[in-house]
C-alpha cells in the first residue's frame, strides 16, 4: 500500500518566493486591531491607558466632592494654566528618560532661566524678545554643559544633575538676592498666562487644527495602503479623528464662555499658554517620530551598545537630548514667571522637578528608557494638575497634598516596573 502526503507549500500566493517575514504580518481588520491592543496590554505595554483612566477617575471624584466649583469654566481654565509649566518641563524630560537618563536639575534650570529673563527686563531694560531669547540661550548652554559632562566624561547623569541641582539654586539666589523678588512687569511676558486669544480666533485655530489633523491622518492611511504596509482600518482612523476633534471643540467651547466673576469684566477666550503647549507638543512629536534624531533617541534608549554598533553617534544624541531638555526648562520657567508675575530665589525649586518627572512617568514614559511619547507628558501633566487643583479646592493641608502626589508617583513607577517585567516575560 502506497501512501502519499501533500507537501506544505512555502510559495507565496502568485508564485513569489517566501520573504521570511510571514510571521510578522498583522491582522489589519477591526477585530485584529482590538485583539492586537488587548495583547499589548496583556504583554505589559499599557501606553497612556493609566493616565487616561486617572484623568477620568479624578475628574469624577473631584466633581462629586466639589460639584459647584471643579468643572466650572473659571476653574478649568485655571487648571490648564496651572498644568502648563509642569507639562512643558515634562515634555523635555521625556527625551532624557527615553535614554534611561535623568535630569534632576531641570526644575532649578527653569528658575535660573526665568531669573535671567527677569533681570534683563528689570535691570537692563531689555525689550521682551531680547529677555526671552536670553533665557532660551541660557537653557541651551546649560544643557550643552550637562550633556557634555555626562557623555564625554562618563559621569552618571544622576550624579551630574544632582550636583547641578544644588549649584543652580545658588546661581538663582545670586541673581535674585536673598529674600528678593523680581517682578515681571512686561505686558508681553505677562500675557502668556494672563491674557486670552479673541474668541473668534480661538475657534478658527481649533477648526484649522482639526482639519490639519484629519488630513495628516487620512494621508498617512492612504500612503500606507498604497504601499501595501500594515495599517489600521479606516473606521479606526476616522474614529480617532472624531474623538480628537470632539475634545478640541469641547475645550474651546468651555474656554470661550465668559468666566469673569464680575459683570464689569470681560474674561473669555483661550489663554495663550494653551496654544503654546499645543504647538510645542506637535513640534516635539514630529521631532521624536518623524526625524532621524528621534529614531536615534529611541534606538539608543532601547539598546545603547546595539545603537553604537549600528553607527549611531551616541555621544552626540545624548548631548542634544540634554540641550533639548534644558531649553524646554527655559520655556517652562518663562511660563511659570508669567503666571506668578515674578521670579524668586525659590523659582523652579521645591516640587517642580518631582511633578514634572511624575507627569512623564504617569503618562506612560518608562524610567528605564526606550519607551515613551511626548503626549505622555501632557496627559501626565493633566493628572498632576487635577490632583493639585482638586486638593486645593477641598482645602486639604499641604502635608496631605505631598503624601497623595508622592503616592501617585510611586504607583505610576510601580506600574512601569511591573509592565516592563511583564513585557520581558512575554517577549513583547
Amino acid at each position: 500500500m502506497s501512501t502519499s502526503t501533500t507537501p506544505t507549500s512555502n510559495v507565496e500566493p502568485g508564485g513569489a518566493a517566501p520573504a521570511g517575514f510571514e510571521g510578522d504580518r498583522t491582522d489589519d481588520s477591526l477585530g485584529g486591531v482590538v485583539r492586537g491592543y488587548l495583547n499589548r496590554i496583556r504583554g505589559g505595554d499599557l501606553g497612556a491607558l493609566p493616565a487616561v483612566l486617572g484623568i477620568v477617575a479624578l475628574t469624577l471624584l473631584f466633581y462629586a466632592l466639589r460639584p459647584n466649583t471643579f468643572l466650572t469654566p473659571l476653574n478649568l481654565t485655571n487648571l490648564l494654566v496651572q498644568a502648563a509649566p509642569i507639562t512643558l518641563l515634562a515634555m523635555g524630560l521625556v527625551f532624557v528618560l527615553l535614554l534611561g537618563d535623568i535630569d534632576l536639575s531641570a526644575g532649578v534650570v527653569s528658575g535660573v532661566c526665568a531669573a535671567v529673563c527677569a533681570q534683563l527686563l528689570a535691570d537692563a531694560g531689555s525689550p521682551w524678545y531680547v529677555a526671552v531669547l536670553g533665557a532660551l540661550v541660557t537653557g541651551a548652554v546649560i544643557g550643552l554643559f550637562t550633556g557634555t559632562v555626562v557623555s564625554l566624561i562618563g559621569i552618571p547623569s544622576f550624579v551630574v544633575t544632582l550636583a547641578l541641582f544644588l549649584g543652580f539654586q545658588g546661581v538663582t539666589l545670586r541673581l535674585i538676592g536673598q529674600g528678593g523678588t523680581v517682578p515681571i512687569r512686561d505686558e508681553t511676558v505677562r500675557a502668556i498666562t494672563n491674557s486670552n486669544l479673541p474668541v473668534g480666533l480661538g475657534w478658527a485655530l481649533t477648526a484649522v487644527a482639526i482639519v490639519l489633523y484629519a488630513l495628516l491622518q487620512l494621508n498617512r492611511w492612504r500612503l500606507a495602503n498604497a504601499r501595501g504596509l500594515s495599517n489600521q482600518p479606516l473606521v479606526v482612523v476616522v474614529a480617532r479623528i472624531v474623538v480628537i476633534g470632539a475634545v478640541l471643540v469641547g475645550i474651546t467651547a468651555v474656554l470661550s464662555v465668559d468666566r469673569a466673576l464680575s459683570a464689569a469684566v470681560d474674561l473669555k477666550g483661550i489663554p495663550y499658554a494653551v496654544p503654546l503647549v499645543v504647538v510645542l507638543l506637535l513640534a516635539l512629536t514630529f521631532l521624536a517620530g518623524r526625524t532621524t534624531f528621534g529614531r536615534h533617541v529611541y534606538a539608543v534608549g532601547g539598546n545603547t551598545e546595539a545603537a553604537r554598533r549600528a553607527g549611531i553617534n551616541v555621544t552626540k544624541i545624548r548631548v542634544l537630548v540634554f540641550v533639548l531638555s534644558s531649553s524646554m526648562a527655559a520655556v517652562s520657567g518663562l511660563v511659570a514667571a508669567s503666571r506668578l508675575s515674578s521670579v524668586t530665589p525659590g523659582s523652579g525649586g521645591g516640587n517642580t522637578l518631582l511633578y514634572a518627572v511624575g507627569a512623564a512617568v504617569i503618562g506612560g514614559t518608562s524610567l528605564f528608557g526606550g519607551r515613551g511619547r511626548v503626549r505622555d507628558a501632557v496627559l501626565g501633566g493633566l493628572v498632576v494638575a487635577i490632583i493639585a487643583n482638586g486638593l486645593g479646592l477641598l482645602g486639604v493641608d499641604a502635608y496631605l497634598n505631598f503624601i497623595i502626589t508622592g503616592a501617585v508617583l510611586l504607583l505610576a513607577a510601580s506600574v512601569d516596573a511591573l509592565a516592563r517585567r511583564r513585557a520581558a516575560a512575554t517577549g513583547h
